[in-house]
């Protein structure tokens, strides 16, 4: 088990006249190797829920457990956590500060006491994970477009080898190539280096193409928590709290309704696609 959270509890401003609570009593198992989608409306948790998962912010009360131990126990090792457990915020900038790009995507590897040798072999080798070549090394990584400063960004966690990679709406503001090739590459990524993902996104579509597990926030809960059909059979109450399903979710329940004799839980084009020459050949 790498992750386990255990009626944990968050409160902004506790004890003042702004005092809100942001979670409430979230209780998950993240299991090793997982790709978790997160979803839910603007103020649901969904962003202090990952802040809490690599110690950026403290629980009001709870426990979070990394492979077994707490946390929150004296003299529990931070810095060690934050390079098993790697976030990526939802603007890069935040995490670019280094003259070029490979200074940038070094510092993590060189902070942890690597030696030169290796930070440097960890750098190249997360720089090509993320699709940037030698010809982006002494680049400026504020000159990058959006899309690149994001593989950047990744890169400098990757390098850090983390057993978990935590992304915050990583394709915001991105045309939907840029959004595809990130998406792909941290799939591949999740595929070949067994790590945990676990990613924050508005796209119904991108969680339900990618993940392998969906959990629904909702006023500081965890409304629903299962595979993407599953979930999305609740597109109803999702829309309820400001939120949908796929597109071709719709379009099933939509023939569905009209008659035909097809299943409804496709959740993806090619599962649509699939449902329909079914139901067709019926």
């Amino acid at each position: 088990m790498s992750i386990k959270i255990e009626h944990l509890s968050y409160v902004y401003g506790e004890g003042t006249a702004f005092e809100k609570k942001a979670l409430d009593d979230i209780s998950l198992e993240l299991p090793d190797g997982q790709f978790i989608g997160i979803i839910g409306h603007t103020g649901s948790g969904k962003s202090t829920l990952i802040q809490h998962l690599n110690g950026l912010i403290k629980a009001t009360s709870g426990q979070i457990y990394y492979n077994g131990q707490s946390i929150y126990q004296d003299n529990y090792n931070m810095k060690e956590l934050r390079s098993k457990v790697g976030l990526v915020f939802q603007y890069p900038e935040h995490q670019l500060f280094e003259i070029d790009v490979f200074t940038d995507v070094c510092f993590g590897p060189k902070n942890l006491g690597l030696s030169q040798e290796e930070t440097e072999e960890r750098a190249r080798e997360a720089l090509e994970q993320v699709g940037l070549g030698e010809e982006f090394y002494r680049q400026s990584p504020f000159e990058l477009s959006g899309g690149q400063k994001r593989r950047v960004a990744i890169a400098g966690i990757l390098a850090m080898k983390p057993e978990v990679l935590i992304l915050d709406e990583p394709t915001a503001g991105l045309d939907p190539k840029g959004r595809d090739e990130i998406l792909d590459q941290i799939a591949m990524l999740h595929k070949e280096r067994k790590i945990t993902v676990i990613l924050v996104s508005h796209s119904m579509e991108d969680v339900a193409k990618y993940v392998q597990r969906i959990i629904v926030m909702n006023r500081g809960k965890a409304m629903y928590d299962g595979a993407p059909r599953e979930v999305f059979k609740h597109y109803r109450e999702l829309e309820e709290i400001g939120l949908a399903a796929p597109q071709v979710t719709y379009v099933v329940n939509s023939l569905k309704e009209k008659g035909w004799d097809i299943k409804t839980d496709a959740t993806t084009v090619e599962e649509a696609r699939d449902a329909i020459l079914i139901a067709l050949r019926k």
